[in-house]
């Protein structure tokens, strides 16, 4: 577990196994540190919007998951709203409901199988930055804490975040919602619906399946605020599930309960020289649009390939901070975001909380909100900034768009994690400076479709350039100027550094 070239990621969640298995695939030598001695049957995370699922399937594991759970292509709102997710572009038009632990399956397995080293009962209780690496402590049981050094550190270790605080950040916010229930059940009465959700302003409940009988339930009670350590009574969550439905459908031997409280908070820096934060580590929210672990997710996916990248030598000077740049105001938008629909659920006066069943209902009934509010959802109209003037489709979320030849689709293409760069037409300049000087970071594929733009794809999956119909020379020249701001100089260039060396 040592070495001027590994990163060690700190928590066994989505987001470390994620970060896992792209790092392993892409040859750097990597490990997770898990303080569980075993991993966790228990879940809060159901929902798997359709970018996530884009990403996963980038990655060959979308259809493995996709088998373990119920798609939902409708979500209720308000008042009886329903925002429609049939509808939304790309291959995958609903939100997937599945156990975390599902996910968490699909992750692991994927990181050990591309030789990822996954050690669990390690808990880390202290970290050293130097100008080379890190220096982690890390406690395994009852032994005295040992050294484990890394060139670099991510922590995606939760919301109480050990390599948070060794860094002595802040993470500003507040408490969205206190006292909030849990329960693992089973119910006589099957809902009608796959995701089940009620509230009347002094009540709140939700029930989703877990697919083998048992029903999570995350239900609050305005009246009763008690402690996280306060022991749920299951008559008070059955009453307040009837209380919000109309129903408790049954509800009975609850095999697990807790109590949780659910902050909206945000780390002013998701880096720290060789330390980076992800997931919940660096950005909590509301549970409300199920977006916490889809978050975490995609920032592990914009985080891998630029560590890859610099490890393996080739990395810009300035990719490394590009991950705060792009992921820190989109964590913000989120929490806003979920914090907004929570507020909105709770509300307690009956004229607000009819005003703001008659707004719902007119968002999802105009077609053009519709979309850009299920969009928002599903995570699909994310976008990172682009310098003025460029081209519009910079720093916007790529398609799965045909491709000519094999493979026939973008998103396979991007399995090996390189970049992807779609030619429009087979231009042997274009296809020479692609496959043959950085044939080792960048993939050449023709267009399937008729079309005259040219782009260039990272490796999560967003366009970082792309140029209409030019003038060959022209188009090769842009081409060339784009792939040495992405993907570094070309491979001959870093061969003549090692024979100077």
């Amino acid at each position: 577990m040592t070495g001027t070239g590994n990163v060690v990621i700190v928590g066994a969640g989505p987001t470390g196994l994620l970060l896992a298995g792209d790092l392993a695939a892409a040859g750097v030598p990597c490990t997770v540190l898990e303080r569980r001695a075993e991993g966790s049957g228990l879940t809060r995370a159901f929902a798997v919007h359709a970018r996530t699922l884009e990403l996963l399937e980038m990655r060959g594991v979308a259809g493995e998951l996709i088998r373990t759970g119920e798609k939902v292509r409708w979500l209720r709102l308000f008042g009886g709203a329903r925002l429609d997710l049939a509808r939304l572009p790309g291959r995958f038009p609903y939100v997937l409901v599945t156990p975390q632990y599902e996910t968490e399956r699909v992750l692991e397995r994927r990181a050990l199988a591309a030789g990822a080293e996954i050690v669990r009962g390690a808990e880390v209780v202290g970290l050293r930055r130097r100008d080379d690496g890190v220096d982690l402590r890390v406690r395994h049981g009852d032994g005295p804490p040992r050294i484990v050094r890394a060139a670099y550190v991510v922590g995606a270790d939760g919301v109480g975040s050990t390599v948070r605080q060794a860094l002595g950040l802040p993470f500003p916010g507040r408490s969205a919602v206190r006292s909030v229930m849990l329960a693992d059940v089973r119910l006589t009465e099957e809902p009608r619906e796959v995701l089940t959700v009620g509230a009347d302003g002094e009540v709140f409940a939700f029930l989703a399946p877990f697919g083998d009988g048992w029903y999570r339930v995350i239900a609050w009670n305005r009246a009763h605020q008690a402690a996280d350590t306060e022991p749920v009574d299951f008559e008070e969550l059955r009453a307040t599930v009837r209380r919000a439905h109309g129903t408790d459908h049954g509800m009975h031997d609850p095999r697990w309960t807790s109590r949780f409280h659910s902050d909206e908070r945000q780390v002013p820096s998701y880096r720290v020289g060789r330390v980076f934060l992800a997931g919940d580590a660096a950005h909590v929210h509301s549970p409300a649009g199920g977006q916490g672990m889809n978050t975490g997710l995609q920032d592990a996916a914009n985080l891998g390939w630029r560590l890859a990248a610099e490890l393996h030598g080739w990395a810009p000077p300035d990719l490394l901070d590009g991950y705060h740049a792009e992921r820190h105001p989109v964590g913000r938008r989120v929490l806003r975001g979920s914090g907004a629909l929570l507020r909105g659920a709770l509300l307690r006066p009956r004229p607000l909380r009819a005003a703001r069943s008659v707004l719902a209902r007119a968002a999802t009934g105009t077609p053009p909100l519709a979309r850009r509010l299920a969009r928002t959802v599903a995570g699909l109209d994310i976008a990172y900034p682009a310098p003025r003037g460029a081209h519009p489709l910079i720093g916007r979320r790529a398609p799965d768009v045909p491709l000519a030849g094999e493979p026939g689709r973008l998103f396979e293409a991007l399995r090996d994690g390189r970049f992807v760069l779609i030619v429009a037409a087979n231009d042997p300049a274009v296809t020479y400076l692609a496959t043959r000087r950085w044939a080792d970071r960048v993939h050449c594929a023709l267009a399937g479709g008729a079309t005259r733009t040219t782009a260039l794809v990272r490796p999560d999956g967003y366009i970082a350039w792309a140029t209409g119909e030019t003038a060959p020379d022209r188009r090769a020249a842009e081409i060339r100027d784009a792939l040495t701001r992405w993907c570094g100089p070309p491979a001959e260039h870093h061969a003549h550094e090692r024979r100077q060396r």
